[in-house]
C-alpha cells in the first residue's frame, strides 16, 4: 500500500510557487489572447464615452452586473450567500444616481442597498445571516459604490475626457508593473499573496503612471502636467494595492481567477480590480487639481 504524501507546509509551497514564478513569469496566460480581449475591451469603454454619456453608464453597469455574479459565486466557496437580487438592483441604482444627482445620492443609494441586503436576508432565517450580510454589504461598497465614482467623473463637462485619462493611468500601471516586473523582477512585494508581484515590477508601474498621468492631463485635460503626475503616482500604489487585496481574496478562497468569461483574463472583476480602487483617486486628484 503506497504511503500518500503529507500535504507540504504553507511557507513551503509559496517558496516554490515564487521560484516558479521567477523562473517562468510569462507562464499562466495567452498573451496574444490577452492582448486582443483587453483591445476589445478598451474599444468598448471608450466607444460609448464618445458616443453618448448614458452609453458609458449601461457598460459599467453591466460590467458591475456580472462582476457582481462573478464575487458571489467565489464567496460561496466559503458558504457565504451574498442576496444577489438586492445587491444588482442596488448596484445599477448606485451607479445611475451617482451620473445623474452626484456624491450624495451615489451615497444615499449605498444606503439604501445596504437596508435592502439586511431586509432580504432577513426573509431567510437567522442561520448564517450575519455573515450573508456582510457578504452582500461588502460587495456592494466594493463593486458599485468605487465604480461610482467613475460615474461622478463622467457626469462633468469633459467627464469623457477625464475617464479617459482615468483608464489611461490604471491600464499604465498594469503594463509598466507586467513589464518592468517581467524583465527585471527579482524583489518580491508580498510572496504570500501573489509571487509574480515584484518591487521592480511596481517602480515601472510608477514610471509608466506617471509618465502617462502627465501626458493625459495635459493633452486631454488642458490642466498642469504635476497634477498628472500626481495623478499618476497616486494611480500606480492604489492600483497595486488592488491587485494584492483581490490576489489574497482568491488566495483565501482557494480560486485562480474570479471568473473565466474573458479568454485570456479571467473574469471581468479580475480586470476591475486596479480600476475600483482608482476611481476614487483619480476623481478625487482631478477634482481638486484639474
Amino acid at each position: 500500500m503506497t504511503t500518500p504524501h503529507p500535504t507540504p507546509p504553507v511557507a513551503a509551497r509559496t517558496r516554490r510557487e515564487l521560484r516558479a514564478a521567477q523562473q517562468h513569469p510569462k507562464a499562466g496566460r495567452d498573451l496574444p489572447v490577452a492582448i486582443a480581449v483587453g483591445v476589445a475591451m478598451g474599444a468598448v469603454v471608450i466607444g460609448s464615452l464618445f458616443v453618448r454619456k448614458e452609453a458609458s453608464v449601461v457598460v459599467v453597469a453591466a460590467a458591475v452586473c456580472v462582476s457582481l455574479w462573478e464575487l458571489a459565486q467565489a464567496l460561496s466557496q466559503r458558504a457565504v450567500v451574498v442576496p444577489i437580487v438586492p445587491v444588482a438592483v442596488g448596484a445599477v441604482g448606485m451607479l445611475v444616481a451617482g451620473y445623474a444627482a452626484g456624491g450624495q445620492a451615489l451615497a444615499v443609494c449605498f444606503l439604501l442597498t445596504s437596508i435592502g441586503v439586511v431586509v432580504w436576508r432577513s426573509s431567510e432565517g437567522v442561520d448564517g445571516a450575519v455573515r450573508d450580510v456582510a457578504g452582500g454589504v461588502f460587495a456592494a461598497a466594493y463593486l458599485p459604490l468605487l465604480a461610482g465614482f467613475t460615474m461622478l467623473m463622467l457626469a462633468e463637462d469633459d467627464g469623457a475626457r477625464r475617464v479617459v485619462t482615468y483608464v489611461l493611468v490604471t491600464v499604465a500601471s498594469d503594463i509598466g508593473g507586467y513589464a518592468a516586473g517581467v524583465l527585471t523582477g527579482r524583489h518580491p512585494m508580498a510572496p504570500s499573496v501573489s509571487p509574480k508581484k515584484s518591487w521592480e515590477g511596481f517602480a515601472g508601474s510608477v514610471l509608466a503612471c506617471v509618465l502617462v498621468g502627465s501626458l493625459s492631463v495635459w493633452l486631454l485635460l488642458v490642466g498642469p502636467w504635476w497634477a498628472g503626475a500626481l495623478l499618476g503616482a497616486a494611480a500606480a500604489l492604489v492600483s497595486t494595492l488592488g491587485d494584492l487585496g483581490e490576489s489574497m481574496l482568491k488566495r483565501d478562497l482557494g480560486i485562480k481567477d474570479m471568473g473565466s468569461i474573458l479568454p485570456g483574463h479571467g473574469g471581468v472583476m479580475d480586470r476591475l480590480d486596479s480600476l475600483l480602487l482608482s476611481a476614487p483617486v483619480a476623481y478625487l486628484v482631478l477634482h481638486l487639481l484639474v
